[in-house]
């Protein structure tokens, strides 16, 4: 096996392990070692049914429970699946992961981590950026996280100020998604010990304590600067590339920049994440 970085600061492409088979305890362990120090892991050349994907990701944790239902496989709920086939009810193409974003943030335990396996991509096109969060902290001066330190975002599953909508909850996703949890706005890696900013204009609603009139600028501020290219890993993907990324320092966002004929289709897994602190 071998680990190869992409970036200085974010991103790993990893060659040479087969995960459709059982590894050693050492591959588990050198795994989650670079998953923790590269944030993006992009182990190549897979190729793996359902069951195989759950088995493949239980080497990092333990599934989260996705909130919305309807995009489970029926065979395996615990799997959901991306695809640019799906519509709103008004007809609109769904892109799903669009906008820079950290999954399920309005969980009061969000997931640690995101998981996601290509099964079908266009020729060109459909990347996925991400912003490293904790080099974005690093680089803030000092009165700023002065500023930042005692701040609660409300995070709810659609923040009224987002410039993308969601897919509507199903029933069952209803009754069981929180209606608005309390997060910092900066927030320290369990296993790193590294603060990074915990910002996403999906899903936050506003800072508690502070009027719209200062909250809303402030998280302006602070997306424009953590999603600056030098804090950015962009990845290509390749067929059979099984992707798993840190939400608790990264954002995220897909593109849809390719050719909406052509078919992309990835399934999804969430891994199951502590109480931002």
């Amino acid at each position: 096996m071998k680990i190869e970085p992409m970036t200085d600061h974010t991103g790993a492409e990893v060659l040479g392990v087969d995960l459709s088979h059982p590894v050693t305890d050492d591959v588990r362990r050198a795994l989650n070692e670079a998953f923790v120090a590269h944030r993006v892991l992009a182990i190549r050349r897979q190729s793996l049914p359902p069951a195989q994907v759950l088995q493949a990701v239980s080497l990092f944790g333990d599934v989260f429970p996705q909130h919305n239902t309807r995009f489970a496989l029926p065979e395996c709920p615990q799997i959901h699946y991306l695809s640019n086939q799906d519509r709103f009810p008004d007809g609109r193409r769904y892109i799903p992961g669009e906008g820079w974003h950290t999954d399920h943030s309005n969980d009061t335990r969000p997931p640690k981590a995101t998981v996601l396996h290509a099964v079908t991509l266009p020729s060109r096109g459909g990347d996925t950026q991400f912003a490293n969060m904790a080099a974005a902290y690093d680089a803030l001066a000092d009165q700023t996280k002065d500023r930042l330190a005692p701040l609660m975002a409300i995070h709810v599953y659609q923040s009224s100020h987002s410039a993308r909508k969601l897919m509507a909850l199903s029933e069952a996703g209803r009754e069981r998604v929180p209606n608005a949890v309390l997060h910092p706005l900066v927030r320290t890696h369990p296993e790193t010990g590294r603060k990074s900013i915990y910002v996403n204009p999906i899903r936050i609603e506003g800072i508690l304590g502070l009027d719209h009139k200062e909250a809303l600028p402030l998280l302006a501020d602070l997306l424009e600067h953590a999603t600056q290219d030098r804090f950015q890993y962009r990845h290509a993907w390749q067929p059979g590339d099984l992707v798993i990324w840190d939400n608790r320092c990264l954002l995220h966002k897909a593109n849809g920049d390719y050719d909406m004929n052509e078919r992309r289709y990835l399934y999804r897994v969430m891994l199951t994440g502590d109480v931002p602190r």
